[in-house]
């Protein structure tokens, strides 16, 4: 890991990430209204992570909020349920152009029932990372080690969404994953509006 970034706020304006980007929230916990969104961090796929850490008094982000909201921009998450929730109640705006790893994982990957980041990293990359400070406080002042740990969560991700692509076409579940991810937008929308069960059980 080589190129870790780190700004103040927001994004600088003249920084050119490509037109498919890894992304990754850290927050304070999960419940959305009380768990502040504390860190945003992206990867362009080469072994770069630029890391966003908020003004939590106001959350003025506009040069992260015009890429979250391009659509010619493809945004690679894992599990971006709860991160575009939280970009959504905290930046104000919709996250466009989604594919996801853990959504791909759950449909290619039905040979395992474990999904994790770790997993997948460890399956597809061959590399153990450390999951350490997944539990850890984003709110204050970074360390070293927390830096790596949020460059780690992005940048293999376009690695494995490109392995899980190929599983996915090749037992034709590929269409089922496209259909999914038009749901998320909607799924966000339940969650925000505190329809946290399966709307979908009987």
């Amino acid at each position: 890991m080589n190129n870790i970034q780190l700004y103040k706020n927001d994004l600088p304006e003249d920084l050119n990430l490509g037109n498919k980007i890894a992304i990754d929230g850290e927050f304070m916990g999960l419940n959305v209204r009380r768990d502040p969104l504390c860190l945003i961090q992206i990867s362009t796929g080469n072994s770069d992570a630029h890391i966003v850490q908020f003004d939590r008094q106001n959350y003025v982000a506009p040069n992260l909020v015009k890429i979250l909201s391009d659509e010619k921009v493809t945004k690679i998450f894992h599990y971006s349920r709860a991160d575009i929730a939280h970009i959504k109640y905290y930046l104000k705006t919709d996250t466009i152009n989604i594919l996801d790893t853990k959504i791909a994982s759950k449909l290619a990957r039905s040979y395992s029932d474990n999904h994790s980041l770790k997993t997948l990293i460890k399956e597809f990359i061959n590399i153990d990372i450390s999951k350490q400070f997944q539990s850890s406080d984003f709110g204050g002042t970074l360390t070293p080690a927390q830096l790596k740990y949020c460059a780690n969560d992005v940048i293999f991700l376009h690695k494995i969404h490109d392995e899980l692509e190929k599983i996915l076409k090749r037992e034709n579940r590929i269409t089922l994953y496209q259909d999914c991810l038009k749901f998320l937008k909607t799924r966000v929308d339940l969650d925000l509006a505190l329809f946290r069960d399966d709307i979908w059980s009987h």
